[in-house]
């Protein structure tokens, strides 16, 4: 069992805040087939897609994501239209995955990153820095420290009794700082925590966050 702890305080705002959210997400979950029809959900799941892509410097709009997962034909750097095709398989698949699992986590990188760099589904083997410009925002630990580094992350998450809606956020913040893959790291903290949200509410694999 990992003695790991995230450097967390919970404070009252905190606190006050989760029992918001939850009751606005109990409202949705008493009235789920009302408001998401699968239709509904489907769109909420484009836009969930097209929003995650966006940070990621992917410049196609909610109308050519839906476009393209109708198989129409699109103009568009072959890229950026894999990446979509890549996000909308991964996202379906996300009901099979436990949060809390590396074999889990790396095979949603492989979906996620097929075809769009060499070692998708594995940790990356060299050091990475996050830039802005010309300016070095984060140096990730060495490589060398990952699989301890995420086995206790992942460790913490499977036996935390913390709230899902905390728990998500500290594994998100904690991941983008280890920042385990070569590429494809903030799309996939997005996706690892709206999956633990969806283990929480299932109505949550379906709202964008």
């Amino acid at each position: 069992m990992s003695k790991y702890q995230p450097p967390l305080t919970v404070t009252p705002t905190m606190l006050a805040l989760v029992a918001d959210i939850s009751e606005q997400v109990g409202v949705l979950t008493a009235n789920r087939e009302a408001a998401l029809t699968p239709q509904l959900r489907r769109g909420n799941r484009i836009r969930t897609i097209q929003a995650s892509l966006a940070i990621e410097n992917n410049t196609l709009s909610v109308e050519q994501v839906t476009a393209v997962l109708d198989g129409k034909r699109v103009l568009g750097l072959p890229r950026e239209i894999q990446e979509v095709r890549n996000a909308f398989c991964t996202y379906e698949a996300m009901g099979n995955w436990r949060p809390e699992r590396q074999a889990d986590l790396l095979a949603a990188h492989k979906s996620l990153m097929a075809g769009l760099i060499d070692n998708a589904g594995h940790f990356r083997e060299g050091g990475v820095g996050i830039y802005r410009e010309q300016r070095l925002l984060h140096m990730a630990p060495p490589a060398s420290r990952l699989q301890p580094l995420m086995h206790d992350l992942l460790a913490w998450l499977g036996a935390s009794d913390w709230h899902p809606l905390i728990s998500s956020c500290v594994f998100h913040y904690e991941f983008e700082f280890i920042h385990p893959f070569a590429d494809g790291n903030g799309r996939m903290g997005r996706l690892w925590q709206t999956l633990i949200l969806s283990r929480w509410r299932p109505v949550l694999a379906y709202l964008p966050v």
